[in-house]
């Protein structure tokens, strides 16, 4: 059975799916670290959530594009 979405545009979903996930849990790892006044481990998973963000951002766009 085939699926009706080509594979690289379920690959584009997919990576959108993971990288907002990513950006996630790296914002509430944010958070952990703060409330343990780690502020190293903060700024470390802050730069990783805008990474995540910036690249969740990127797919969307891709989306836009070729959908």
């Amino acid at each position: 059975m085939s699926s009706p979405i080509k594979d690289k545009d379920f690959d584009m979903v997919s990576t959108l799916y993971h990288a907002s996930q990513g950006a996630n849990l790296c914002s509430q790892f944010s958070r952990d670290a703060d409330s343990n006044s780690d502020q190293d481990a903060k700024a470390f998973f802050d730069r990783v959530a805008r990474q995540y963000d910036d690249i969740a951002q990127e797919a969307k766009k891709l989306l836009r594009d070729k959908l």
